[in-house]
């Protein structure tokens, strides 16, 4: 019987040392595919390290040109508000002119024309009204 028991411990041996050759030859394989897919993963962490530098750089170059055309936009705006103000009072100034102008035309018309019922401040009639006062000046000898 002892010759029969060694004989089954050396074949269980033996079938557990082909079981864990087996095994072994399975992590190796896993063991290339895990090293070939860390190549892989290296070179795609490569790749991702490129790009964000090239991305920050642009966000840096984008972040400059920001800077630049707030600015340009700030003094474009303030050049703008100065230029309106100034329009402003030039149409306020243009406006009490052309009243003025309208004043004097109807104060320089013959007494036997009719009074018009509103004074308008259209162009036109303001440009009628100065043509009539220059011609009425003329013809009584007060050319200009």
């Amino acid at each position: 019987m002892n010759h029969s028991f060694g004989l089954v411990i050396e074949s269980l041996v033996a079938v557990l040392l082909v079981l864990t050759i087996g095994y072994c030859m399975l992590l190796n394989k896993r063991l290339k595919r895990l090293r070939s897919d860390e190549q892989s993963l290296k070179a795609t962490i490569s790749e991702l390290i490129t790009a964000t530098e090239i991305a920050e750089r642009a966000i840096g170059g984008l972040k400059h040109t920001v800077r630049d055309v707030n600015d340009n936009l700030g003094n474009q705006i303030a050049s703008a508000t100065d230029l309106s103000r100034q329009l402003a009072k030039q149409l306020a100034e243009g406006d009490a002119l052309m009243r003025r102008l309208s004043r004097i035309a109807l104060a320089a018309r013959p007494p036997t024309a009719p009074e018009p019922e509103a004074v308008t401040s259209d162009a036109r009639s303001v440009a009628d009204a100065a043509r009539a006062f220059s011609e009425r000046r003329r013809a009584n000898g007060l050319a200009a």
